[in-house]
């Protein structure tokens, strides 16, 4: 293999580590809201990468709502309120701030908005596949036992599955769009719960209530599941990691 080869090779990794350190300071509010971040040559001492690399991953950012490249200024880390928290990758940047952010609190508040009227068009329009594969979503939860990454990948898809089934295209639109969210949001309430026995049941009992049709059942079987997810997050929130005040600046 040929030098320029093994460096094509090695780019997006080494891109994708320095995108990560940058995300992550920014984060960590080493470069807080307002701030510059340093020069392109700057960035490329720090990394000890090239400047077509401190590009790439500024680019990213920037796609992300992060930075915003100001000309002849420099690059200019955004509000939190601009990041595209709904993307998968910021919120991993994000890491144990999430709960610094309260953005676990948000999506329980937005789920407690769509998934109830969700639910209850899903029992009017839902078809015998979509029934289905919801319930093989949830036998997989209900056989994970102590494997939380395995319940909380099949809790993701059950829920999933509700929005597509509602037959609303809004609703069908936002499963891929909060999916990022409602994995970390549904993966903190799995984790911090002793025991996940009543979710599996709740979800059980939601399954029974589309087979009926019956929409009141499936709203409050949603509803209900919401409200468990609350005292799960209150749990993991009182069990947080303290996330620490700064970062060494050669993370990458």
């Amino acid at each position: 293999m040929t030098k320029q080869a093994e460096t094509s090779m090695r780019r997006p990794r080494v891109q994708k580590n320095v995108t990560r350190a940058i995300a992550t300071e920014i984060c960590a509010e080493v470069f807080p809201a307002g701030a510059m971040l340093p020069t392109e040559n700057e960035l490329c001492l720090r990394h000890g990468v090239s400047r077509t690399v401190i590009r790439e991953s500024l680019k990213i950012l920037e796609s992300k709502g992060m930075v915003r490249g100001r000309s002849r200024i420099g690059t200019q880390v955004c509000a939190r309120e601009d990041w595209n928290i709904l993307d998968g990758q910021v919120l991993e940047w994000i890491g144990p701030r999430i709960f610094e952010l309260d953005l676990l609190s948000s999506v329980l508040e937005a789920r407690r908005a769509i998934e109830p009227f969700a639910a209850e068009c899903a029992a009017q329009r839902a078809t015998v596949q979509e029934i289905a594969e919801i319930e093989r979503a949830w036998q997989t939860m209900r056989d994970a036992e102590g494997d939380v990454a395995r319940f909380t990948e099949a809790d993701v898809a059950f829920h999933a599955g509700l929005l597509r089934a509602s037959h609303n295209r809004v609703f069908m639109q936002l499963a891929g769009i909060i999916q990022a969210a409602l994995q970390f949001s549904l993966h903190a309430s799995n984790e911090a719960a002793d025991t996940r026995g009543e979710a599996v049941d709740i979800h059980k009992d939601l399954i029974e209530a589309l087979r009926l049709r019956d929409g009141p059942t499936a709203r409050d079987c949603s509803r209900r599941m919401l409200d468990l997810a609350a005292r799960d997050l209150a749990i993991a929130e009182r069990k947080r990691p303290v996330a620490p005040s700064n970062l060494p600046s050669n993370e990458s």
